[in-house]
Formats: structure tokens, sequence, C-alpha cells
């Protein structure tokens, strides 16, 4: 029997060219990393202004070509951008699919759609203008590129549980609110408590202080129950803040010793411990060089 040939564990890896395209792109610890995530920073706060500047109607009138031009300027750069992204892994649909892929693609498709824009139809030029504001999912990709941003995340997702059962509390409590201000001031007649699901809207509007003032009770009872729901409603505000700040300050204690910012050179997943040696998000080894 032949003796097996040994496996090479370079076969797996990506090119030089490639690691170096990933390292610039994704890796925020090296020159070349910090480098291009100011200038990405800055070009994405730039194309956000111009998409706003857009809807001004007087700027836009005396300065539309300008701000078209730098749109496409700035559409090209991200969509270079977002093809060096899926160069510089192994899995690309990986990338894709995620998140950051996702609104990365957002970003950059509705200005292409334009050039499809040829009908004289004005419900088509309307449609096509509603999709460009999806430019404005560039905001999120700043994200990436701030340092508190993935504690946040990963504090709300350790957070989602407790938040969920904390939302459905709270509007079960609205609920039952909403139906008794509707046993007390209203009725199908009444002008504001006129059923059950109008009645719970107050009871919302009420609970989280927000108080449009479009529906009020008027029975000495009816204002008396709405003021205790206005005083539940600052105690209820205090439960997510203090949950998610607890969170907070232990993804931050982890972090400060277990975290670091290598990222996966097969689906681009930042943000690991900084013992690991597989990606979190897809398995695949990590480079610990």
């Amino acid at each position: 029997m032949e003796p097996s040939e040994p496996s090479n564990p370079v076969t797996n890896q990506l090119p030089a060219w490639r690691r170096r395209v990933h390292d610039i792109i994704f890796e925020a610890d090296t020159f070349g990393g910090r480098l291009f995530d100011i200038i990405l920073l800055i070009s994405i706060g730039l194309s956000v202004v111009v998409v706003m500047l857009e809807t001004v109607v007087s700027f836009n009138a005396n300065h539309g070509k300008w701000l078209i031009g730098a749109e496409w300027v700035f559409t090209i750069l991200f969509t270079i951008e977002y093809v060096l992204r899926l160069i510089s892994v192994k899995r690309p649909l990986k990338y894709v699919f995620s998140f950051f892929g996702i609104v990365d693609l957002l970003s950059i498709i509705p200005t292409y759609l334009t050039l499809f824009a040829f009908s004289n139809e004005a419900h088509y030029l309307i449609t096509i203008r509603i999709l460009r504001l999806l430019r404005l999912f560039r905001i999120f990709k700043m994200a990436r590129y701030i340092g508190g941003a993935n504690l946040i995340l990963m504090a709300l997702k350790a957070s989602r549980p407790k938040i969920i059962v904390f939302l459905f509390a709270v509007l079960t409590m609205a609920t039952i609110m909403g139906t008794v201000m509707y046993m007390v001031e209203g009725g199908p007649d009444s002008p504001g408590f006129s059923s059950i699901p109008q009645s719970t809207y107050w009871a919302i509007v009420t609970i989280t202080t927000v108080g449009y003032g479009d529906i009020a009770p008027l029975t000495p009872l009816g204002k008396f129950l709405a003021s205790f729901a206005m005083i539940s409603g600052y105690a209820i505000i205090a439960v997510p803040t203090g949950i998610v700040g607890a969170e907070i300050n232990r993804q931050m204690k982890q972090q400060k010793h277990d975290y670091s910012n290598r990222a996966c050179n097969n689906c681009g997943a930042q943000v690991h411990t900084s013992d690991a040696r597989f990606c979190r998000v897809c398995g695949d080894k990590l480079n610990l060089s």
C-alpha cells in the first residue's frame, strides 16, 4: 500500500494578494486597515450628506448636476469596495447574506436603478426616487468602523430575551389599561375612546410618556387612571435602560480581556475572543498570526 500524500495546510488558504486585501478591508489593527477605514468613513458621511441635500429643492435646483456627479462617484467607490470584500473572503455568499453584506448591497443598488428610468410616466420616476432613499443605508455601514458599535450590538443581542418579555408585559398592561378606560370613558358614541383598540392606542401613548393629546379622559375616574398610567410610564422606561446597561457593562468587562478585532478570512465576521481558533459565525479556522 502506497503511503498517503501529506496534506498541505496552505491549500485551503487564500492567495497572498487576497489575504493582503482582506487585511486592509477587514482588519483595523494595521496602518492600511486604519487608513482604509478613515477614508471609507469620510466617504460614507459625505454620501449621506449628498442624499440629504438632494431633497432640498432650492439647493438641488442650483447644484443638481454636481450632486448627481458626486452620487455616482460615491456609488462607484462603494461598488469597488463591495467587490473587493467579496474577493477577499473564501466564501463570498456568506458575506453577501450577512447583515453588513445586505446593507452594502442596498446602499449601491438604488443609484443603478436610476439607469432604468427611461419611461416618461411620472409614477415610475416617483418609484425610483423612493428607492434611491435606500442609499441612506450607508449610514449603517459606519457601525462596523465604530469601536463601540460591536459592543452595543452584542449587548442588545444578549438582552433580546429580557426585552421581549418586557415588551410583552408592557403590551399586556396597555391592553388592560385601554380596556378599563374604554369601560370608564368610552363607548361607540365617545369621540375619543370609541373602541378598545383606540383606547389601547391612548394607553400606549400615555405609558410611553409621548402624550400626543389627541385623546384625553374627561371624567374624574378617567383622569385618575390616566395619572396612574403616566406615573407608571416613568418606571417602565427605566427597565429596558437597566437591562441593556447591565449587558453593556458585562460585555465591556469581557471585551476588555477576552475579545479581539480579528476578522474571519471566510465570511468577514469580526470580533472574536482572544483565544478563539474558529470563526463564531461560519466555523472556519481563524488566522492566528
